[in-house]
């Protein structure tokens, strides 16, 4: 049997994950959100660990911009390309690692500590809470945690209604409609409230759990879309105030975890 590591490298070794934040309109909103909320929580002179960093999109822009970023990424292809990008910035350091093991740093060495991309891919209980309880242990005391997560029924709107809905179903959910997490699925799915509870007993008070790119993704590919460069802009801040409205969280693809470190 494959391992998560090689199921993951699989996809990625194959993806554009350089330019996924960019050449769609879903992506543009997913990083103008995120950045959004990095700079309402960021201050000057903060030491940020990226966990799962991808190639760098946000760790190279917060190192332009004057914070001490280490970027931690599990996949080699995707590493590679980081490496590259953080070429000639001192502020930032490109490591590799696994989200379920920071054992390379020490207690409350970060000011803010990003988790942007795996917890898409962790589907056992025991790594999911390692994963948590790692990044928490990282991140100093009242400093702030980003968990970045996908809905489970953002997944099935824009992955699933092109003729394939019942492959969809029985691959996200138990017959009775329970939300199912396996490593072969590649990109797991929560309930927003499934994702909440994760952190019920652990040391840290929630902030906000807001959306990211919207309805946007789902409907991108169909022919009669179209957004000007202005209207898009629009859009994005229109798209800001209502983020956070817990009625259109489960129709967004990615969303946020945002919390504090108590102790």
């Amino acid at each position: 049997m494959s391992t998560r590591k090689e199921i993951i490298s699989g996809f990625y070794d194959r993806a554009d994950e350089e330019s996924r934040l960019r050449r769609s309109r879903h992506g543009q909103l997913e990083y103008a959100v995120t950045m959004h909320y990095i700079h309402r929580f960021v201050v000057p002179g903060s030491r940020v660990l990226e966990i799962g960093a991808g190639t760098g999109r946000y760790s190279v822009a917060l190192a332009k911009e004057g914070f001490l970023v280490t970027a931690m990424e599990l996949v080699e292809s995707n590493y590679a390309v980081l490496r590259k990008n953080s070429m000639g910035l001192d502020s930032l350091r490109a490591v590799q690692g696994d989200a379920t093991d920071l054992s390379g740093f020490a207690d409350q060495a970060f000011d803010m500590t990003l988790v942007l991309g795996p917890m898409y891919h962790l589907y056992d209980n025991d790594d999911i809470h390692k994963a948590i309880d790692e990044a928490i242990r990282v991140t100093k005391k009242n400093g702030i945690i980003f968990f970045a997560f996908i809905s489970v029924f953002g997944i099935m709107y824009a992955n699933y209604l092109q003729g394939n809905w019942s492959v969809g179903q029985e691959e996200n959910f138990t017959k009775d409609y329970r939300v199912r997490h396996f490593k072969e699925q590649l990109f797991t799915g929560y309930d927003v409230a499934e994702f909440e509870r994760l952190f019920e007993k652990k040391p840290v008070q929630w902030i906000a759990t807001t959306g990211t790119d919207g309805i946007l993704e789902p409907i991108e590919d169909r022919s009669d879309f179209g957004i000007t460069d202005r209207d898009f802009r629009a859009f994005v801040d229109w798209y800001l105030v209502f983020s956070e409205k817990r009625e259109l969280l489960g129709n967004t693809n990615h969303l946020l975890y945002i919390c504090r470190r108590l102790d």
